[in-house]
């Protein structure tokens, strides 16, 4: 039931739980919000269902005593108190990232990273007085547990989903009243269908390509196929991302949550920094409000700027996983960014068709390596992306055509939707009869092909 793609969440949790949802009142909805979190979660991480909530108490406790209210001045036991809390948060991450890579896989707790994170923002938010009421404790373990961000986020921050801004009349912070609506509940549904689509039709498809060139063996692959590989297996991860994200963020509008955009087409980005602005915008907005600017910024020279850059991509890497291919994804990562920023900047500003296509060759082959995690096996796919040294291009000279005769309609599918204009068209039409009845199809076919599967997990779980 944990994944949204599932027949079993999609025709018995989800609707059960939103008809009582809208029907109980108001009051009663971040408890049972709660209650529903923890059923979801322990139907497919059981063992770990216990971790989850002594990590919910023991957040809500600190944060009682890491509250400070605007205005007031911090005190050292606050300081000391969020130090704990943090750390532990920390603590409990790596320990289950090294258990999960030196022993088991299993090991790492479902969803681990993306609670965690939003359990340090919460501390962070507290601290620092962006918080004008102390929120109770169904309001903080409903924030914490949600079941549309448990498992792959998005990285929604507390005041996205309880506080309302004060305005210059009324200065006291109130929290929101989430009303649900039929237009919340029919935009919910038509983001739920449109990444129901993305993950069934294209990245499931789509991934079925890479498993059939990891069979044939890196070694066997001729020049043209390997970089169709990078291709697809780039365009698999953003749909199947992305269409986690969308049928997330459709369900927190049946729940009456603001919709988080999680990516902004960030394959039409201009640049390396760019991509990754728009790009699971929830992550590198965390790392940017709760790593990069805590440790200065851009505010305290190059040197600086080029160190906490660095330092950022290197947790980046670590936080995607503890193999050494993660490590060097982020590292490679940051470097491209601080090659845009400190060398290339002008030429980039000047004839931005380089940024353009420092994405469409640069990101699938950061792919690759964030992909294959034997480095030997890492080794040989780059030889056959660039054979200058081997005999890549004369390997199975026929095998590309063999592929792309296959897979051409997903990678269409996958190439035209990576351009905003045919996305947004679905948007701006979604009340359309012939758009409906388009994202019916899609549903429904997509319900056939989720039938018929093994019901793949979204990727993200592992991470």
């Amino acid at each position: 039931m944990i994944n949204f793609a599932g027949l079993e969440f999609i025709f018995r949790f989800l609707p059960i739980f939103m008809i009582i949802y809208w029907f109980i009142p108001s009051g009663y909805r971040d408890a049972f919000l709660f209650l529903g979190s923890i059923i979801f979660y322990a139907s497919g991480a059981r063992l770990f269902v216990i971790l989850l909530l002594v990590l919910v108490f023991l957040n809500y406790l600190f944060g009682e005593m890491v509250w400070v209210m605007p205005g007031r001045r911090r005190k050292v036991q606050q300081r000391q108190m969020l130090i704990a809390i943090v750390a532990v948060d920390v603590l409990v991450l790596v320990v289950f990232k090294v258990l999960a890579l030196k022993i088991r896989a299993s090991l790492l707790p479902l969803g681990l990273s993306f609670y965690i994170f939003k359990m340090i923002s919460y501390q962070a938010d507290l601290y620092t007085g962006k918080m004008h009421k102390r929120p109770s404790f169904t309001q903080a373990a409903a924030y914490f547990t949600m079941f549309p961000q448990i498992a792959q986020g998005p990285i929604m921050r507390f005041s996205q989903g309880w506080l309302e801004k004060p305005t210059n009349i009324r200065r006291q912070t109130v929290y929101m009243e989430r009303s649900v609506s039929l237009q919340k509940i029919e935009d919910g549904l038509t983001f739920f269908a449109m990444g129901l689509g993305m993950k069934v039709l294209i990245a499931d498809r789509l991934g079925i390509l890479w498993n059939e060139i990891v069979k044939i063996g890196f070694e066997s692959i001729s020049t043209p196929l390997a970089w169709l590989g990078a291709v697809g297996y780039s365009l698999e991860l953003y749909f199947d991302f992305w269409g986690y994200s969308l049928m997330a963020g459709g369900i927190g509008l049946m729940l009456g949550f603001r919709f988080i955009q999680n990516f902004i087409h960030p394959y039409a980005a201009c640049g390396i920094s760019d991509f990754y602005r728009r790009w699971h915008a929830t992550l590198g907005s965390w790392f940017r409000d709760y790593v990069y600017i805590p440790l200065g910024g851009s505010r305290r020279g190059s040197a600086a700027v080029i160190r906490n850059l660095m330092l950022v991509w290197l947790l980046t890497g670590f936080w995607h996983g503890g193999t050494f291919n993660f490590i060097i994804w982020g590292v490679v990562l940051g470097l491209l960014i601080v090659w845009e920023k400190f060398v290339v900047r002008g030429l980039l500003e000047a004839v931005p068709l380089i940024g353009h296509f420092h994405v469409i060759i640069l990101i699938p082959l950061t792919w690759v390596i964030f992909a294959i995690t034997d480095l030997k096996e890492l080794g040989i796919y780059f030889s056959r992306l660039f054979p200058f040294f081997s005999t890549g291009v004369a390997v199975n000279p026929g095998d590309f055509a063999k592929y792309i005769g296959i897979y051409w309609p997903f990678l269409a599918a996958g190439i035209l939707l990576c351009v905003p204009v045919f996305y947004n068209l679905l948007i701006w039409k979604r009340r359309n009869p012939v758009v409906i009845a388009f994202l019916l199809l899609v549903f429904w076919v997509s319900v056939y092909f989720a039938s018929i599967s093994a019901g793949n997990p979204f990727m993200y779980f592992s991470f």
